[in-house]
């Protein structure tokens, strides 16, 4: 009796082990001359916005990138709604064609991300506008979510990550700022990469 149990247990097949899921986080390491940050991003919570800024990364186009503007509670005396924010990217000529189509707006309704403190979101003008232009919070801003008040339009911007390392170079970077938004002298970043 007790070998045909052990035959017939023998006879089970083997469980599978369990599938892990492939990691949804990527992390980027941003150089500056003030130091390096890093930021993480969730391609399943905002996946449009990621992939187009991972395309950037992938392709070294983010390489010889830009802060260009530094918003300030100072420097923004004719705005109700007042943000703090570092602004990067390419910082194109207005006329200058992108270097890769214009992405789908995700607002922060559709992803649930909001814009806290060292959140990283694209910049734009119209929805469906925003390409290789970035800004990073400086403390919580919910003027900048859907529903903000920041843009006449409402839908806010799309949020799509966080610097989970250097902030305190996010911080030294800000404190630049001066009387005037647009740098006269725009501050060289790069290379990013993923980290």
């Amino acid at each position: 009796m007790q070998r045909r149990q052990l035959i017939a247990l023998a006879a089970l097949p083997l469980a599978a082990p369990p599938v892990q899921a492939a990691p949804t986080t990527v992390r980027t390491r941003v150089e500056t001359p003030l130091g390096a940050f890093v930021i993480e991003v969730d391609t399943a919570v905002a996946p449009v916005t990621v992939a187009n800024y991972l395309a950037y990364v992938d392709a070294r186009q983010l390489d010889t990138a830009w802060v260009y503007r530094l918003v300030t509670l100072a420097n923004q005396p004719q705005s109700a709604h007042k943000i703090e924010v570092v602004q990067w990217g390419l910082n194109l000529p207005d006329e200058a064609p992108p270097l890769r189509p214009a992405i789908a707006h995700e607002t922060t309704k559709q992803t649930g991300l909001r814009h806290r403190d060292g959140t990283i979101s694209m910049a734009r003008g119209a929805p469906g506008t925003a390409t290789a232009e970035f800004f990073i919070c400086i403390g919580d801003q919910p003027e900048l979510d859907f529903g903000g008040r920041r843009n006449p339009d409402g839908q806010g911007f799309a949020a799509f990550g966080q610097v989970v390392q250097g902030m305190d170079v996010v911080r030294a970077l800000h404190r630049r700022g001066g009387a005037e938004q647009w740098l006269a002298s725009p501050i060289r970043i790069g290379p990013v990469r993923r980290a």
